[in-house]
């Protein structure tokens, strides 16, 4: 092979391998399920009419049940005194805490926790919620139900 060929065989090849690494990346790992919803008082169950907004960027990996999540909010009456993952409950519907939030409760709250097989098909199943809790809101000022993103 000449020198040109081989140069040309070579740079196509290094072609076709970026183009199939950037499309692993662009589709992810297909055992990770994102999930993002938006965190108003309007889901709430009674729903409130409060001025609080926040958003629920989470991910479940099928694989090892190990759920992250990053909650976001501004604008809320008070500061946040509990927040919770609620399950089982469909959107509409109060369920009881099936997850606690640890540690500082200033937005952003991030954490993760191992899930088990029954709360990871909750999860999947749209069956858990996100609740943030006030002074003015005991039952919860902001929530939102875990959709899958994609």
């Amino acid at each position: 092979m000449t020198s040109i060929k081989r140069i040309f065989t070579w740079g196509f090849l290094s072609l076709c391998i970026t183009f199939l690494a950037s499309c692993a990346s662009m589709y992810g790992d297909p055992n990770i399920v994102k999930f993002n919803s938006q965190l108003i008082g309007g889901n709430e169950v009674p729903a409130n009419n409060t001025m609080g907004r926040g958003t629920l960027d989470a991910a479940l990996n099928k694989t090892t049940n190990e759920l992250t999540w990053r909650v976001t909010y501004s604008g809320l009456t008070g500061p946040v005194g509990a927040g919770h993952f609620h399950g089982p409950a469909m959107m509409g519907a109060n369920a009881g805490v099936a997850l606690g939030f640890k540690g500082n409760l200033d937005s952003p709250i991030q954490g993760s926790a191992t899930l088990t097989a029954d709360q990871a098909r909750d999860v999947l199943a749209g069956k858990w919620y996100v609740n943030l809790h006030t002074k003015a809101h005991p039952g919860g000022e902001v929530r939102a139900q875990l959709m899958p993103a994609n």
